[in-house]
């Protein structure tokens, strides 16, 4: 049985059965001409669903709304819907995907294009792949030149504390005994701290979740010693932003006479000191939030610079 439209108001509506699916939508016009194309092309579409399969119809903004359905991260997701608008999934293979990364990006490193279009356009089709109703999508990442990344050691908190605000003293402790990002330790509130039992309740910004953190007694005695507002939802540390803290942060720097470090360093010496301490990379990426235990050994897994570690086997 075909479409059949009726009005509700001043609004056209469709009924009907297709292919053994039962359906009734609204066509949102008064126009009845338009309406009646509106529910042809709904009953093609389903037609074409049937004879064809899921991923004859299936568009990038139906996907993306699966996506978001089943509470998955929203982060750059509005330039790529309107981008791809309503591209059917099974046109949009890898070269496709990378012309669109250095559309949308012309400017940007190699690294952004990835983390910004590839990433999250692989993520949102092999969701749908993964109800069956596409096939899975494989793209090629722009290559990125590494770094190698140079951790913070304590000494060089200790020195970078002793010529810093206390407010920004215990803000580079804080990322440095407890792994937190930059973006997450301004973010910490008062009522986020348990001075008492040392803890502190961190929300993770990049993977939207919340762990706990043990907080050393130097930590402890760090933060203590910040005069401020303590309102249960102030800030401990006063920053806005890590934008605010950074003409701070290279100022404390040039003072105290040490290697310019960014506020990074301070979350990847968290987990190199502790790899060098002998914690498991599983035990390092659960304490800092990493994702997993392969990444904290990848990223973090530095040599030590001591001939003579051999003679650790042998030790009673």
């Amino acid at each position: 049985m075909s479409l059949v439209i009726y009005r509700r108001g001043n609004i056209w509506h469709y009924r009907g059965t297709i292919a053994h699916r039962r359906l009734r939508g609204s066509t949102h016009t008064a126009d009845k001409e338009i309406a009646e194309r509106i529910a042809a092309k709904t009953e093609a579409t389903e037609w074409k669903r049937e004879l064809y399969g899921p991923e004859a119809v299936l568009t990038f903004s139906q996907a993306v709304s699966l996506y978001l359905d089943a509470q998955k991260s929203d982060r750059f997701l509005l330039k790529l819907v309107s981008y791809w608008k309503d591209t059917l999934v099974r046109s949009i293979n890898s070269g496709k995907v990378r012309q669109a990364a250095v559309a949308l990006y012309p400017d940007a490193s190699a690294v952004t294009r990835n983390r910004h279009v590839i990433v999250p356009t692989q993520a949102v089709i092999n969701h749908a792949a993964s109800m069956d109703l596409c096939r899975h999508l494989k793209v090629k990442r722009f290559p990125v030149e590494t770094k190698a990344k140079e951790p913070a050691t304590w000494e060089w908190v200790q020195k970078f504390m002793a010529h810093a605000n206390p407010h920004l003293g215990a803000l580079c402790c804080f990322m440095f005994l407890t792994g937190a990002r930059i973006s997450e330790a301004v973010n910490v509130r008062w009522k986020d701290l348990d001075l008492t039992s040392g803890t502190a309740l961190i929300r993770q910004s990049k993977v939207r979740t919340e762990r706990k953190a043990h907080m050393p007694t130097v930590l402890v005695e760090a933060i203590g010693g910040i005069l401020s507002n303590r309102e249960p939802t102030s800030k401990v540390f006063k920053y806005s932003s890590l934008y605010s803290a950074k003409w701070p942060w290279r100022a404390a720097v040039q003072r105290a006479g040490i290697k310019p470090l960014t506020f990074h360093s301070c979350r990847h010496g968290f987990a190199t000191s502790m790899l060098h301490k002998g914690v498991d990379p599983i035990t390092v990426a659960k304490l800092g939030g990493w994702k997993s235990a392969q990444h904290v050994f990848a990223t973090y897994g530095h040599a030590m610079d001591d001939e003579t570690l051999a003679d650790r086997i042998v030790e009673i």
